[in-house]
């Protein structure tokens, strides 16, 4: 028996071991990647100076044309993530600053997103490799339940969330296989579906006076950074679009742009612009919130 034991507590030891070394070498290929993903980007940034940053989900992400703000002589970058809530995009701003990036001016994408305070797994994960590296990450996961186990347990956070930075990701990062994520100055281009769903119900969304969005405004006003809360088209055939009401009746300084561009054509799916779509808006939003 007692050989049996001291057998178990080596095989418990040599996982213990295995966890700690795959956590590092996991680790140390991520910290040296900027390219894969916009989260990678940032945190393995020098310091950076942007006259626009745009943050938000994918109704940011393929909404914000970057050229455009570019011609007119405004450095821009669109770092809205697809899947991800307002629980990323606060932490993606304090990122930026705690990299000592200097900003003019933030456009988030608030209008759907306002209706939870939840994070978004898939878009969470991609932090995961840089919890222990980054205090303003750690701090911003603290109070979710699965933190301790994702914190203090060596390779637990690979395993848990192993479809976005398990092997396949640790290999691809390793031999830098190439994306288009960071391509046109992070914006995401969406073409004509001829067979998309253009029908949508929103009646269920409730908006909230949400904690991030919350964060967001203060971090912004602490740091001289001018903030423009927007929100974004829908399709025509939208049930429940006194959504947007209750948005601006709950936030006041969130400006209006769910209708600003009209025709299904312009629309890949019903929540989201094709290309010649977000070019109408983009231009929209330049005219009306940048002028000189």
């Amino acid at each position: 028996m007692k050989s049996f034991l001291l057998f178990v507590e080596k095989i418990l030891l040599v996982l213990l071991l295995s966890a700690f070394v795959l956590d590092f070498i996991y680790t140390s290929v991520f910290a040296q990647s900027e390219t894969r993903n916009k989260v990678e980007n940032v945190i393995n940034s020098n310091p950076q100076n942007y006259d626009v940053i745009i943050l938000g989900t994918s109704r940011a992400n393929n909404h914000f044309v970057s050229e455009l703000f570019e011609q007119k002589g405004l450095k821009t970058f669109n770092y809205g993530m697809s899947g991800s809530h307002l629980f990323e995009t606060s932490l993606m701003l304090k990122l930026m600053l705690e990299r000592d990036w200097k900003i003019k001016n933030v456009i988030v994408e608030t209008d759907l997103n306002l209706s939870n305070e939840k994070r978004d797994d898939a878009t969470f994960s991609r932090f995961m490799p840089f919890l222990h590296q980054s205090k303003t990450i750690s701090n911003h996961f603290e109070k979710e339940p699965d933190f301790l186990e994702l914190y203090y347990v060596p390779f637990y956070r690979y395993i848990q969330f192993d479809t976005k930075v398990g092997f396949r990701a640790w290999h691809k990062t390793l031999v830098n296989e190439p994306t288009n994520t960071l391509a046109n100055k992070g914006y995401y281009p969406l073409g004509f579906n001829p067979k998309a769903n253009m029908k949508n119900n929103i009646e269920s969304l409730v908006p909230l006076r949400n904690r991030y969005f919350e964060e967001i405004k203060q971090i912004c006003k602490a740091n001289n950074i001018n903030l423009i809360a927007v929100t974004t088209p829908m399709c025509s055939n939208v049930k429940g679009m006194d959504y947007f009401k209750k948005v601006k009746a709950l936030y006041s300084e969130i400006k209006e742009y769910e209708h600003v561009v009209e025709g299904d054509q312009y629309f890949s799916s019903c929540g989201h612009l094709n290309d010649k779509g977000a070019r109408l808006y983009t231009t929209k939003i330049i005219k009306d919130l940048f002028k000189k």
